[in-house]
């Protein structure tokens, strides 16, 4: 059984954008796509459930074609070169890399803070906006512009990307050092006044967390939440990060292995 995926926050069970303000305080449900045979399978990660596997050997997680798993032996994990894929509007600031442009709705362009003083400057499809947000596991954001198209969206985030403050994309490692922190107020309201915000939000993920987690990549242990791709879990006393898009690749196996784990502070009691 391989992990082939993960699914976390952002959207309810129809695949909607969750409304109302409680959706940006409730702990976030999640889970893991797996797949057996060409079968695919959803593995629920929800706060308050038990994970109980241990990993196996890693490799090319292949690919799901009309809900079938195609498998891949290429040692390369999460997937080899010929099962990346690279979206190219990720890669867009404005000259259109595809044949033909096809972005033509409404796009939002916003900031996002992630704790303690990282600034993002974005652009999503208008109605996805809250779901972008939540997938990232932003703390702060703020809608600032509408554009028509993404074309002109994309030119104008890339202008303010190449400024001092802000950047266009947040490594995993840079999201961790923020768990368990406050977002810099003083600094990120003065990034906002320079901008007329359209709508502000302020993400909570119910994890709940004391002291940062400890990064390891597992999947044994109690659910406390997702925060992005970042997968929070309780075992043995400490808490620790995982990185979904870490996992995907490996086989999992029915025994947890009994190995040492980096503890957290809190393991040790006050």
């Amino acid at each position: 059984m391989q992990v082939v995926g993960y699914e976390a926050g952002g959207v309810d069970g129809d695949g909607a954008e969750s409304d109302a303000a409680e959706s940006r305080t409730a702990a976030v449900a999640g889970g893991l796509y797996v797949a057996d045979g060409g079968e695919v399978e959803y593995v629920a990660a929800d706060p308050g459930s038990e994970l109980s596997f241990g990993l196996g050997d890693r490799r090319c997680a292949g690919t799901v074609h009309e809900g079938s798993h195609v498998a891949c032996d290429a040692p390369a994990a999460p997937y080899c070169e010929a099962h990346s894929d690279v979206w190219v509007c990720a890669r867009c600031t404005g000259t259109c890399l595809k044949d033909e442009m096809d972005c033509h709705e409404e796009h939002a362009m916003y900031l996002a803070a992630f704790a303690p003083d990282t600034f993002k400057v974005g652009v999503t499809r208008l109605w996805r906006l809250g779901t972008r947000l939540r997938e990232q596991g932003a703390d702060r954001a703020a809608h600032v512009r509408t554009f028509p198209d993404g074309r002109v969206a994309r030119e104008v985030e890339a202008e303010l990307a190449s400024g001092a403050d802000l950047v266009d994309r947040v490594r995993v490692p840079t999201k961790l050092d923020g768990f368990g922190r406050d977002v810099d107020a003083g600094a990120w309201e003065e990034l906002l006044d320079r901008f007329d915000p359209i709508e502000r939000f302020d993400f909570e993920y119910g994890l709940d967390l004391e002291d940062r987690p400890v990064a390891e990549t597992m999947a044994a242990g109690t659910v406390r939440g997702w925060k992005g791709r970042v997968l929070v879990l309780d075992r043995n006393g400490s808490t620790y990060a995982v990185d979904a898009r870490d996992l995907v690749g490996y086989e999992l196996i029915e025994e947890v292995p009994d190995r040492d784990l980096q503890s957290s502070l809190g393991a040790f009691g006050g």
